[in-house]
């Protein structure tokens, strides 16, 4: 790898590939359980195979925001939320040619922890996130030196 050896880089490269999905009527309970048990801090959401949406650690823990209205959540009821109503809905993602310079300026500009990664015809491949960024820049300098 060339000293410019990160602009050469892309998203299929580093991405995670062993992706874990769910579904749309999935309950805040077994999504908390996930977020536990994974690494992750964001799944794609999938309805009949096609992704509707992204549900990260940030969309779980705004069901649980004291408001004027409910100034003690009631933990049990929330927790039988299904991901539909808290997942975001407008998805911004990479393909897996896209430059790692491309992936981290979007992730900049919307200050995201981690991406999708989806073919053209919509198929997610894999997600992207800050830290594989970081371990690309780590070895793109590591292999210069």
């Amino acid at each position: 790898m060339s000293t410019y050896g990160f602009l050469e880089c892309n998203a299929g490269q580093y991405m995670t590939r062993d992706v874990i999905t769910v579904p749309r009527d999935m309950v805040l309970h077994d999504l908390g359980t996930l977020f536990e048990v994974h690494d992750f801090n964001a799944f794609p959401v999938l309805e009949a195979s096609r992704m509707v949406g992204i549900v990260t650690k940030f969309d779980f823990l705004k069901v649980f925001a004291f408001t004027p209205h409910q100034i003690i959540p009631h933990y049990e009821d929330l927790m039988r939320t299904p991901v539909g109503e808290v997942m975001t809905e407008a998805i911004t993602d990479v393909q897996p040619n896209t430059p790692l310079t491309r992936v981290l300026q979007v992730m900049v500009g919307l200050r995201a922890r981690s991406l999708p990664v989806r073919e053209v015809g919509g198929d997610v491949v894999g997600m992207i996130s800050r830290e594989d960024i970081m371990r690309a820049l780590k070895i793109s300098v590591r292999k210069v030196n």
